[in-house]
């Protein structure tokens, strides 16, 4: 992958090298999904784990929608 721009390198990496968090496995709507908290009350979706191809093409699933839930998990 090329990349021009005028923005310093810095500038462009920086927090590419932060620690993330480690997913949480989770149950939505009886599917299993791994999550990635990114505050106390709610993440993103990494992946989800399913052997029903029709679960796949439900866009409520795909990788990066948030979810929300209340209280610390």
């Amino acid at each position: 992958m090329l990349l021009y721009t005028i923005v310093p390198l810095h500038q462009v990496l920086e927090g590419w090298d932060a620690p993330r968090p480690e997913p949480v496995e989770m149950q939505v709507q009886g599917r299993t999904v791994l999550v990635e908290p990114d505050s106390p009350y709610g993440g993103r979706i990494v992946r989800l784990i399913s052997g029903n191809p029709d679960d796949f093409l439900d866009p409520a699933f795909q990788p990066g929608r948030r979810l929300f839930w209340w209280g610390p998990r």
